[in-house]
């Protein structure tokens, strides 16, 4: 396929590929297979043939999704293998989705882009001069930097994080009042933001609202930037930053071998200078100082998705951001197609960035010469980026408006305002209801999979033995086990070695050195499992606590659990194929049904919803009384009639006389399947008139006369057309006998002459012989779909 500049273009290929191959496999396995293989032995190899070409790119697909994961590379030589390995293809789809998952927060600004080190070591390079980054990515034997940090991380802290300040210059507040501990609705102590104050009292300066030329960038081949890796060049960068109005900051960071995740790289550029800031270096926490600059309300600071840049600088350089211009949120506002650094790098300088380096390991010491750039290039391009997207959003913006409803610069400093107000917290586990970023909980609400008691108790075990391990070395949960990794614990429950190591395909070195201990926990948790609490009630409760409302009225989401009940140990007398989920009350709803819709609301237009439906009734009556089912019935040819029905009336106002049942009683039938005639109609609409006169004792005996009458004319015409169909019948008799022999061949009956067509040019074109037109006179089947069509009504006595 061609390299296609617009991915709308690409992405709409592909989905009508995929469409098309799509309706052709669900065609194709439609049909009778196995009989047109009987048929064509050529067709088999043909689809033979074709089955193994999808089989291998499926093979294909997989292994390249997994070459960069731990996982196996599932092997599919033949149909079979695809349910022996369906495991492994659950887990390598899995993990794609949890790349996806994480992409998207990238994308959105959720999340700043991740780091790890373990995606950096699959790309290939092409050049030598890489190979000892991909070798030490690869192998991952980097030393930690934090271990030679002043502070190093314990990662049990459990209070409240306290600011990493000494001082504050700019300050509108002093600091021992800015850091006044409070408490939260949940009476959780915390402290406040330091610069809380100076920040929600900041007001843009006037060069943010004045539409003006962008001020053109350096030359990027031609300028470099200045790697700042001691004190005394920190002091001097400081002293060139004072002078600045606008400066851009990036950040690099790495989260794999960390528990919280450690900024490796910052980086900073003016109009006519680049820095590219070591932060690894034992003495880190001096470059608080940059808060001069960093709170100085007189320079604006311009940052690209800086949701998670304001917390990590908080937390590891105790830096804090006044003045806070994100160009992520003005791309928003514009109404950009993409949202990234590099769309709007290549939208308005026309710089590619080097991708393969946005998830590289930046511990990496010293610093290769393409990674240095790559990092310059974040914030070197970043203000002149900064210039057209101001002019651009005042242009767009109709300041007339005074509730700022179209002020689309007012939009975006407000909410780079909010972000600025963010505050770090310690990562705190909450073990009871998983809640927190590193919860079990939110792995749980995004994957739609119901566990019983004891699957359930182990995924908590597992996902808290994970984060405890995590805590202990100093390395990221998904280093120490990915999520999918317990999921399959949980499922699986083994009870040794073996199938610890055979549900992780590959094991990291954490659970192969700690097999012992985990599979300790495995065993544990199942055994309490066994009383422990319920997977779709503990949720319920869970959501009722974060919605504040009672634990009958909470709109779970959960209702959208479709799969199966994990299967669990069944009575021997009992064997139920479908899951069936226990309810403590037949009066309320279960935990996975939600009362009230999450997004039409009010069910049912306001209906009770607690009402039960109504009972069936056994008491079913007939319109047509049917016959007694004896075997004198289908032995004899007399017709059959049905019983007579009496019909029960108040005695006061039904005479004696009328208490006997008709003789004749009438009732009618639909024939389907043929239209009705005027006459057919007539005695259908007199039937029911007789029908219903019959019923009606208190009818007058006129009636009666009436239909005697016109019975007596429907006997008159069904003879005449007896007599007329006896008459015809004779006359047929006496036509002379076909002539065979006289008669012209049937293979050139019906031929035209083209003379006689030029003659004749208004008789209709008589048609060929065609000796097979009475094999398509056949009846039909019946159809999927029965609807209603015009027929015949016929009466019948009894």
């Amino acid at each position: 396929m061609e390299a296609l500049g617009d991915f709308n273009t690409l992405q709409q290929q592909i989905q009508a590929s995929l469409v098309a191959v799509t309706r052709s496999s669900q065609a194709i396995s439609s049909e009778d297979l196995g009989f047109h293989r009987s048929l064509d032995p050529s067709l088999g190899r043909a689809l033979d043939t074709q089955n193994a070409r999808l089989l291998g790119l499926a093979e294909r697909l997989l292994g390249n999704a997994a070459s960069s994961t731990e996982l196996v590379r599932p092997k599919l030589p033949d149909t079979d293998a695809v349910d022996a390995s369906w495991s492994s293809v659950v887990d390598v789809i899995d993990s794609l989705l949890e790349k996806a998952d994480i992409s998207l927060d990238e994308y959105t600004g959720a999340v700043k882009r991740l780091s790890p080190s373990r995606e950096q070591a699959s790309t290939p390079t092409k050049s030598n001069k890489f190979s000892r980054i991909s070798q030490a990515l690869r192998t991952q034997d980097i030393p930690k930097p934090q271990q030679n940090f002043v502070d190093i991380p314990t990662n049990f802290e459990s209070g409240p994080f306290k600011p990493l300040l000494d001082s504050k210059p700019h300050a509108i507040v002093p600091l021992t009042k800015a850091l006044e501990p409070f408490k939260d609705e949940n009476n959780v102590p915390h402290h406040r933001h330091p610069y809380q104050t100076e920040i929600e009292q900041y007001e843009y300066p006037s060069f943010v609202y004045t539409q003006a030329e962008p001020i053109p960038y350096l030359p990027y081949e031609t300028t470099t930037a200045i790697f700042v890796d001691t004190e005394d060049k920190v002091d001097e960068m400081l002293q060139e930053l004072r002078k600045a109005k606008e400066i851009a900051i990036d950040l690099e960071h790495h989260d794999s071998r960390s528990y919280i995740g450690i900024v490796s790289l910052m980086q900073i550029s003016t109009r006519e200078k680049d820095w590219v800031v070591d932060t690894l270096q034992p003495w880190r926490r001096k470059l608080s100082k940059l808060n001069e600059v960093f709170a100085d309300p007189r320079i604006l600071k311009v940052l690209h998705g800086a949701f998670m840049d304001i917390t990590w600088l908080q937390r590891d350089l105790g830096l804090y951001v006044v003045g806070l211009f994100d160009t992520h949120f003005a791309s928003r506002a514009l109404g950009y197609s993409g949202g990234s650094l590099a769309f709007l790098l290549k939208k308005f300088v026309n710089f590619d960035a080097q991708k393969q380096y946005q998830t590289a390991d930046w511990r990496i010491r010293p610093l290769p010469q393409e990674m240095f750039e790559y990092a310059r290039s974040d914030t070197h391009f970043l203000l002149y980026v900064y210039d057209n997207m101001r002019n651009e959003l005042i242009q767009k913006s109709d300041f007339s408006v005074a509730d700022h409803e179209k002020d689309k610069i007012h939009d975006v400093l407000t909410r780079s305002r909010d972000t600025a107000l963010q505050r770090y917290e310690h990562p705190v586990y909450d073990a009871a209801q998983g809640l927190g970023a590193g919860g079990w909980y939110k792995m749980l609400s995004r994957t739609p999979a119901l566990l019983n008691k004891q699957q359930f108790s182990v995924f908590r075990a597992v996902h808290q033995w994970r984060d405890q391990v995590a805590r202990q070395q100093d390395d990221s949960t998904h280093y120490v086990m990915a999520n999918h990794n317990i999921f399959t614990l949980a499922k699986e429950m083994p009870t040794e070695k073996a199938g610890i190591f055979a549900a992780i395909q590959p094991a990291s070195q954490t659970v192969r050195l700690r097999v012992d201990e985990l599979l300790s926990t495995v065993v544990k948790a199942k055994e309490e499992g066994e009383n422990g609490p319920d997977m779709v009630s503990m949720l319920k409760e869970i959501e009722a606590h974060l919605l504040g409302v009672p634990l009958h009225e909470t709109p779970t989401h959960f209702a959208a659990l479709k799969h199966s009940q994990p299967k669990q140990a069944a009575p021997a007398h009992s064997a139920p194929k479908a899951p069936i989920l226990n309810r403590t009350d037949s009066s309320e709803p279960s935990g996975v049904r939600s009362k009230v819709s999450q997004f039409w609301g009010g069910l049912f237009g306001g209906k009770n919803q607690n009402e039960q439906p109504r009972p069936y009734s056994s008491n079913i009556s007939l319109a047509v009384p049917l016959p007694a089912l004896t075997a004198e019935v289908f032995a004899s040819s007399a017709p059959v009639t049905a019983p007579p029905t009496p019909i029960q009336t108040p005695a006061a106002a039904t005479p004696s006389s009328a208490q006997a049942t008709p003789k004749d009683r009438v009732f009618t039938l639909k024939e389907r399947g043929r239209k009705r005639n005027s006459d057919a109609m007539s005695t259908g609409n007199d039937s029911l008139a007789t029908n219903a006169d019959e019923i009606d004792l208190t009818a007058d005996e006129s009636l009666e006369a009436k239909r005697e009458a016109k019975r007596q004319r429907k006997e008159q015409k069904k003879a005449e057309k007896e007599a007329a169909a006896q008459h015809a019948a004779e006359v047929d008799l006496e036509e002379e006998e076909f002539d065979y022999a006289a008669a012209p061949s049937v293979l050139e009956a019906n031929k035209e002459d083209p003379r006689d067509r030029r003659k004749n040019k208004k008789e209709p074109k008589t048609k060929a012989f065609n000796p097979f037109v009475k094999a398509l006179d056949t009846m039909k089947g019946m159809p999927r779909q029965q609807k209603e069509r015009a027929g015949k009504s016929m009466t019948f006595r009894k």
